[in-house]
């Protein structure tokens, strides 16, 4: 861990964000840092609980004069996602994240950098520890399992919290207060095949699609970013219909929240069709990187002979398969007609792989019209039901709808005005923030996210901006000594 990163402004923040970083923290993992933050609270002498499924609430006494504040809950989640480079040797269940400064900017080597949602973690952690910030009663829930299904907001029971304004830091943008997001639901899609002996007469080959920019599959969707895993069926597609190629193995992307930087595929073709077969692929490479050339700077398809593989997925299972695919949606499917550049409603195709007599497939929906959502999925269950795979909606989740009248907003407009002379983007993102889940059970309650720029989240490109931090932290204070009066 570099000393460079302690010793950034606000110290505060940025100690405690090194601080969790060190401890290993992916999604459906968390038992080490709820131990962490539990001990944190604990040594603080603050009152600490671990609910039924491991969200942790530290509940800290208003410092003075602030008594009279409506109470005001802190929000962020503990896990992060975990991704790295191909090339990368890093093992995020024991090693914590390596990060530096670059410029303005602070980023890990070779992997996700956390700050998406440790950013948010370590703000509050900072406020808990601290005897000078002016505060009224602060409840601080740190969620588990927020990247891979929400399970910690969906679990957390009414009645639990008796705050009266939640602040959840989960959002990207220094200049933009959240007010609003998508809802989402996993789709998974699960097939059985035979496998044959590979046919006489085949030359194997390993297909790599690698370097794409990859990010947040919500966030980052508008964006029109490659997508390893269309890529890889577009091409197997050409080299199946044209050359009679037959796949031995797919392993495209991985979580469902992050857009596929990478695929590889280990197939074959038939010796006489060789020549022809690489001369087509080469041309088919080269009109995607042309596609793609403005978006995809550092994108690599590379086509090269291997040993042979000894078995092949069955042919008519295979052509079907490759079919579906092509046929399931993915990007933006609808934009708002009300909040003008806002998704709607989009598909993420997180996860392709085929392999020893199963293949998957698994996407993420997403959007802030419920029956939109539904809408979509049933669409892509339909393209890959017709394709032999068994499809499963699961872990279903709410958006969250603006409250434009609430008291909090108003404060934080005010304040951002007053403090930057300029007007703050009041917005809904295209993104699973947990305030929908979490008002299910608390209708009540005020909510509100904000943060400070976050880019590249969900991919070893992720970045924190130095500047925007500090930014953020005073706007952040400030907040929290003009909270409203009860």
């Amino acid at each position: 861990m570099s000393q460079e990163i302690r010793n950034l402004e606000p110290k505060q923040l940025w100690n405690k964000f090194a601080d969790l970083n060190a401890v290993p923290r992916p999604s459906k993992k968390e038992e080490r840092v709820i131990a962490f933050m539990k001990k944190f609270g604990e040594d603080l002498g603050l009152p600490t609980i671990v609910d039924e499924v491991g969200n942790v609430i530290i509940t800290k006494p208003a410092s003075k004069g602030m008594e009279n504040r409506k109470t005001v809950v802190l929000q962020s989640h503990l896990d992060m996602v975990h991704q790295k480079n191909a090339d990368t040797n890093f093992d995020f269940d024991t090693q914590g994240i390596e990060m530096y400064v670059d410029g303005d900017w602070v980023k890990a080597k070779g992997t996700t950098l956390g700050a998406d949602n440790g950013i948010g973690v370590a703000t509050i952690m900072a406020v808990l520890e601290s005897d000078t910030i002016e505060h009224p009663v602060i409840e601080a829930l740190f969620t588990i399992d927020e990247e891979t299904g929400m399970t910690g907001a969906m679990g957390l029971k009414g009645g639990v919290l008796k705050g009266d304004i939640l602040l959840n830091l989960d959002t990207e943008d220094d200049d933009e207060i959240g007010v609003g997001c998508a809802g989402g639901i996993d789709i998974t899609a699960i097939k059985k095949y035979q496998e044959e002996n590979t046919p006489s007469n085949m030359v194997g080959y390993t297909i790599e699609i690698k370097g794409l920019n990859g990010g947040h599959s919500g966030m980052d969707i508008i964006k029109g970013l490659g997508n390893a895993n269309i890529f890889m069926n577009r091409l197997l597609f050409q080299g199946y219909e044209k050359y009679g190629l037959r796949i031995s193995t797919i392993k495209g992307g991985s979580l469902r929240n992050a857009i596929p930087r990478e695929s590889f595929a280990i197939v074959v073709v038939s010796k006489t069709n060789q020549a022809a077969f690489e001369i087509a692929m080469a041309t088919a490479i080269t009109a995607i990187k042309k596609e793609y050339a403005t978006l995809e700077a550092n994108l690599e398809i590379n086509i090269v002979t291997t040993s042979l593989p000894e078995k092949v997925m069955e042919i008519d299972a295979q052509e079907v398969t490759i079919k579906a695919i092509y046929a399931t949606f993915n990007g933006v499917y609808r934009m708002s007609p009300d909040i003008e550049g806002l998704v709607e409603t989009s598909n993420n195709i997180a996860r392709v792989t085929i392999a020893n007599g199963t293949a998957e497939v698994l996407c993420l929906t997403r959007s802030s019209v419920e029956s939109g959502k539904m809408d979509l999925a049933h669409k892509i269950s339909c393209a890959l039901d017709l394709g032999g795979f068994e499809v499963e909606l699961s872990g279903s989740y709410p958006g969250w709808t603006p409250n434009m009248e609430s008291s909090i907003l108003k404060v934080m407009e005010n304040l951002y005005v007053k403090m930057n002379n300029e007007q703050a983007k009041v917005a809904a993102c295209h993104a699973g923030l947990e305030c929908g889940i979490l008002g299910t059970n608390y209708p009540d309650m005020e909510m509100i996210s904000f943060g400070p720029n976050i880019r590249g989240a969900h991919s070893p490109d992720e970045r924190a901006q130095i500047s925007s931090i500090q930014k953020y932290w005073k706007y952040f204070l400030e907040v929290l000594k003009a909270t409203p009066v009860k």
